[in-house]
């Protein structure tokens, strides 16, 4: 049997944290962890969350919690299914707890998240392409399919060649001490 994901309140899961009786698995990936995070949860990637191990007390509550909350609710059956007995989500997510004016890590020398800077790339692209169809010569058009297939690839496959390109533009490097 399963365990179940209850909502908590952003002040909730604070409350629960002073206290000493629970810990925060945040699932989103790490270039968006590094940018902004609650401090002192357990980073664990959605995307390696099969192959991740959840070291955790057996006598804490484990909260979920990611930007929105639309990712712990979309996969609540997978986490849940790592945890014994019954765990927790963070209604609204880091955006929520922010809201509530609760403590934020941020590192604003961090770049932007890469699937933000792939749709600022590929909606940049398209609507060049459509502008330049439009204005130069309709040959343009095909910059936009060529992107639009391009996501479709990517959605369908799992492999996106725009954000791999991104992740070796000098400004997502990481910075050596």
């Amino acid at each position: 049997m399963t365990a179940l994901l209850h909502p908590l309140t952003p002040q909730q899961v604070r409350e629960r944290l002073d206290a000493g009786r629970a810990i925060l698995v945040d699932i989103r990936e790490a270039d968006e962890f590094v940018r902004s995070h609650i401090t002192g949860p357990q980073s664990q990637p959605l995307s390696t969350w099969e192959k991740a191990h959840l070291s955790v007390d057996p006598d804490a509550d484990v909260i979920f919690t990611c930007r929105s909350g639309m990712r712990t609710a979309g996969a609540c059956d997978r986490l849940a299914a790592r945890v014994n007995g019954d765990a927790f989500v963070m209604q609204g997510g880091l955006d929520a707890w922010t809201k509530a004016g609760l403590p934020v890590a941020t590192n604003a020398d961090a770049p932007m998240e890469i699937m933000r800077q792939v749709q600022i790339a590929a909606g940049s692209l398209v609507l060049i392409g459509v502008l330049l169809g439009f204005l130069v010569s309709p040959a343009w058009f095909g910059l936009s399919g060529f992107v639009g297939a391009g996501l479709t690839f990517a959605g369908i496959s799992g492999f996106c060649g725009m954000a791999r390109l991104l992740m070796l533009a000098p400004w997502n490097r990481v910075k050596s001490i």
